[in-house]
């Protein structure tokens, strides 16, 4: 069930836990049990960031960390459980974004929220022109050597960039970005789909996209606009309703009669089927959810139905 996450060392379950509810949209209490049934499911890996939940009221980010690290000491082990956090969003010691010592400052908080002596794998959350590519993976190459990390990524870079990326380090035998984490789904496939993904499965570069449900439109939540009230979100789904979404929704209705799985399954088996792709991250609030996200692990959906889900997208 296990897949290897591009050229590195870490096998994962095709589905990655996405933590930025934790002590945000979920509190301590449902944020452990949507943990402790995430990994009695087969999960392995849990993907947060230090800017997690900066956005709400009240936080400073690092919440999500936090709860993480809480639920790490209350299990007692790490074991089986492998953590994927990101720096350049929030702002603090060491400067913004992807300044060399604010990725070092940065790391060190998150050790310390999460209570671990390694980061399993450790994203430059966006891109930062600002700062020589050679000076952002020297960085992360000393957070390698000192074993603070063991895998790099990169998260919302173009491919141009990328590819920019992996030549310096090859050039001054750096560590590379061996994972990418992009925005893909059935209605958002531009951002990935095309020179990025080709480049990323010429060299070996594992895939773990986020927004996997398009914030929630792909579960079938906002089918009019009437809808958009069912959320905070629903402000965000009148483009996805005007383009092809209610087209991909169409196909996704019907397939989920043939084969009896929900609508959020299936958007996740899809993307998990997509060349390149490792698995995708999706949330969770409750462990009904949770339980729900996790059928998208065993459920596969032949080529026919993989081609009309693709087709009604384009």
């Amino acid at each position: 069930m296990k897949r290897r996450l591009g050229s590195t060392d870490l096998s994962i379950a095709p589905l990655v836990l996405g933590g930025n509810v934790f002590g945000w949209s979920a509190n301590r209490a449902a944020s452990f049990a949507v943990l402790d049934a995430f990994v009695a499911g087969g999960g392995t890996m849990i993907d947060t960031a230090d800017v997690y939940s900066a956005w709400a009221p009240g936080h400073v980010g690092g919440e999500s960390e936090t709860i993480i690290g809480e639920w790490l000491r209350r299990r007692g082990s790490h074991d089986g459980v492998m953590i994927a956090t990101k720096v350049g969003m929030l702002p603090g010691e060491g400067g913004a974004k992807l300044a060399p010592a604010r990725i070092a400052a940065a790391c060190d908080a998150s050790l310390r929220r999460l209570g671990v002596d390694t980061i399993d794998l450790y994203f430059a959350h966006q891109d930062d022109d600002d700062v020589p590519q050679a000076d952002v993976l020297g960085a992360f190459s000393r957070l390698v050597e000192a074993g603070k990390v063991r895998v790099i990524g990169a998260s919302n870079f173009h491919a141009a960039r990328l590819k920019s990326a992996h030549d310096t380090a090859l050039r001054l035998g750096l560590p590379s970005f061996h994972v990418l984490q992009p925005e893909y789904n059935l209605v958002s496939r531009n951002k990935f789909e095309g020179e990025l993904q080709d480049y990323c499965i010429e060299h070996n570069i594992g895939v773990v996209p986020y927004y996997g449900l398009a914030s929630g439109f792909l579960t079938g939540k906002y089918r009019t606009a009437d809808d958009f009230g069912k959320s905070v979100r629903g402000g965000r789904m009148a483009p996805l309703l005007e383009g092809r979404g209610k087209a991909v929704l169409g196909v996704m209705d019907a397939i989920a009669e043939e084969s009896g799985a929900t609508l959020a399954q299936i958007a996740l088996a899809w993307l998990a089927a997509q060349p390149g792709v490792t698995a995708p991250i999706a949330s969770a609030t409750s462990v009904e959810q949770i339980g729900e996200l996790l059928g998208a692990i065993t459920l596969e959906l032949s080529r026919d139905q993989l081609e009309r889900l693709t087709v009604a997208g384009v």
